[in-house]
């Protein structure tokens, strides 16, 4: 390949199949086909004026919603269009269209998992949906609607891994988790024998997970589950889930009829087909039917 033209061609077409594989990075992104998701209708008529969560919204003119931008068929951004997709980003498009506002409006930041608290209670964002697990910690600092989902923490590993098929097999594993995160928090407390790494995004710790710089990822099997899904020559999940995580929708503390009014929403979504439909078009197409979805739990006023 003596010609320089030819040889820079075939540079070019070399680059291209590297940085198009993926092995250095995250996983490519793939979500769901906007022809696939539900429409969800507006409730034109829906008022609530004892939220001051949903007054500042109504006269913001859109809501203003919290997310995660690199969890795969939950929470994810294309960098390109700078769309989100996944299932977490449909319960907060239903429940923007219960709420009155048209979900199109929505203009949805990302979050990281240590600073979910801090941005509810600033009031830098109405609401949160992006696999956060109730508890009761949690409560003292925020509210939740929900649970929409029930979640449990699991294992990534590479598929030639041979050492790890559950928690049992962790110690002196370099084990990777999102910084403030529940499965982190977890792992602290029940497998100390792991060495723990932590990042404020899943992505980071998949790829070092893709470059063997860790040995697994720990987080809830449905992000978990996204992720072998994109790259399943490469990425397996093992073992059974070792928690039970409910899903639940955060609003800042205090502000209790916004609260309820989240809980009707999600009762009626659910009850009308569209929960379903959602899950089928975003985290079903890892390959997990759709299960049952958790009882709603309206706990009393705070």
């Amino acid at each position: 390949m003596r010609n320089p033209r030819t040889l820079a061609l075939a540079l070019l077409l070399l680059a291209a199949a590297l940085f198009g594989c993926g092995r250095s990075g995250s996983p490519p992104v793939k979500g769901p086909q906007p022809e696939d998701l539900p429409v969800y209708r507006v409730d034109t008529a829906f008022r609530l004026p004892d939220s001051p969560t949903w007054e500042r919204a109504r006269r913001r003119g859109h809501l203003v919603v919290g997310a995660k931008e690199d969890q795969p068929y939950m929470g994810e951004k294309d960098p390109a269009s700078g769309r989100y997709s996944g299932f977490d980003i449909e319960i907060a498009k239903m429940m923007s269209a219960s709420l009155g506002f048209d979900p199109k409006t929505i203009e949805f930041k990302t979050i990281a998992s240590a600073n979910r608290e801090t941005a509810l209670q600033n009031g830098q964002i109405d609401y949160y949906v992006g696999t956060y697990t109730i508890n009761d910690n949690r409560k003292k600092q925020v509210g939740f609607a929900g649970p929409y989902y029930m979640a449990g923490q699991s294992l990534l590993v590479r598929k030639d891994e041979k050492g790890i098929d559950g928690p049992g097999d962790l110690a002196g594993k370099k084990v990777c988790s999102a910084a403030g995160s529940t499965p982190y928090q977890r792992l602290q407390k029940d497998f100390p024998e792991a060495v723990l790494v932590a990042y404020d995004t899943y992505s980071v710790c998949v790829d070092n997970l893709l470059t063997y710089q860790v040995d697994a990822v720990s987080t809830d099997d449905s992000i978990l589950l996204g992720y072998a899904a994109k790259v399943p020559d490469e990425l397996k999940v093992v073992g059974r889930p070792f928690s039970k995580e409910p899903y639940g929708i955060g609003v800042p503390r205090g502000d209790n009829a916004l609260r309820f009014a989240l809980d009707d929403a999600l009762a009626a979504q659910e009850k009308n087909g569209n929960w379903k439909k959602a899950y089928e078009a975003t985290l079903g197409l890892s390959g997990q039917s759709a299960p049952t979805p958790p009882a709603i739990d309206r706990y009393p006023a705070s």
